[in-house]
């Protein structure tokens, strides 16, 4: 099977296209892959990583009020079909999948246009503009959250999950744990607010140090790189306290995660595909910037089922944070029914389930 993904700008959308290709790479050695994103996105460095074909258009994404920088993006989304329709020619593709952003809007467009297959993998609980305008034309639409089928034709959307949830499966905790510098023995909260951190729950998180420091639990503290320096000379001020390990990024999560108890963390797709197919309870801070506000929604499809506690930014502070921590931890039976109502909403075969959605409609096109 000839296959051509396209998804791009955020992590969130790259990853899970990323832990598809390595599902199917495990499946079948007959795969071929083509990736189509931008130059400026982070997808330009990390395909080419995973030794992943990759090739570029030019986009850009619309603004949400009216705007010159629109007519330019027109013109841009009409010469990236285009572009797409010459690669996809040369290519050959069987079927064509877009996982976000809107690299994918010409791409699949250019794709449904040609009679190739197509579908779209919308990882939020609220779909953004590019995939809204892409549902009128691909095949089918994976979804990862029941709340995100209602802006999509019925007949068109397919519950898969995030193909991420199945690459986080089968880490040794412990291994995870020594190399994050954590004790095996004590209950761990991991905190982190995303690749390059967020300022709100880094200052909450440096205020609550002292009281931190003289709980029976112990911290791992990913402050994102940008605000790292700062928050150690912080951390150097209250005496580093021995229960806290401070990193500034880390790059085995999915190792890491296995050994954890409890996250504190924003409501991306991703993170949640991953703490729901590992049953891991999570305080939920959603970032109040993002597109319809979807990561609120996102956290309440966990926190309405009781596998996570929802705390809004603006009602974010030390003590709020610390409360939640010990309100779980520090309670083994509320802990462990956490973390059964978690695992409960997790798909841990979702990247099988994408795959075997897209080898019925290679299948259908063949008849």
């Amino acid at each position: 099977m000839k296959i051509v993904v396209s998804g791009g700008g955020t992590g969130g959308h790259i990853y899970p296209a990323l832990a598809l290709i390595r599902e199917i790479q495990k499946e079948t050695t007959d795969a071929e892959f083509l990736y189509i994103g931008t130059k400026n996105g982070l997808e330009s460095s990390l395909v080419p990583r995973e030794k992943i074909p990759f090739k570029s258009i030019h986009i850009t994404g619309f603004k949400r009020k009216l705007s010159l920088d629109n007519i330019k993006t027109v013109l841009r989304f009409i010469k990236g079909v285009g572009d797409s329709k010459k690669m996809l020619k040369e290519f050959k593709p069987d079927i064509v999948i877009g996982t976000g952003g809107y690299v994918c809007g010409p791409v699949v467009y250019a794709a449904a246009k040609l009679g190739i297959p197509t579908i779209i993998h919308e990882q939020n609980s609220v779909p953004g503009l590019t995939n809204k305008f892409l549902s009128r034309y691909v095949n089918k639409i994976a979804v990862c959250f029941n709340e995100a089928k209602e802006h999509f034709p019925e007949d068109k959307v397919v519950f898969t999950g995030n193909p991420r949830a199945s690459e986080v499966l089968g880490k040794d905790g412990i291994q995870g744990r020594l190399s994050a510098g954590l004790s095996t023995t004590l209950p761990a909260v991991l905190i982190f607010g995303g690749s390059r951190g967020a300022r709100p729950i880094n200052e909450a998180v440096v205020k609550a140090l002292p009281e931190l420091s003289e709980k029976s639990y112990q911290v791992l503290y990913v402050t994102g790189d940008v605000h790292y320096e700062t928050v150690r000379k912080e951390v150097e001020l209250v005496g580093n306290p021995k229960n806290v390990v401070i990193k500034p990024f880390i790059h085995n999560m999915p190792e890491v995660l296995a050994g954890i108890d409890l996250v504190v963390s924003r409501a991306g797709a991703t993170t949640l595909a991953e703490l729901t197919s590992l049953g891991i309870p999570s305080i939920l801070v959603p970032s109040p910037y993002v597109t319809n506000n979807h990561q609120e929604k996102n956290a309440r499809s966990l926190s309405d089922h009781g596998a996570a506690e929802l705390v809004l930014e603006k009602d974010l502070n030390s003590q709020t944070l610390i409360q939640h921590i010990d309100k779980i931890l520090l309670n083994m039976e509320n802990l462990k029914d956490m973390k059964t109502k978690a695992k409960k909403l997790g798909v841990p075969d979702s990247a099988a389930r994408l795959y075997e959605l897209m080898k019925q409609l290679v299948k259908q096109k063949q008849k």
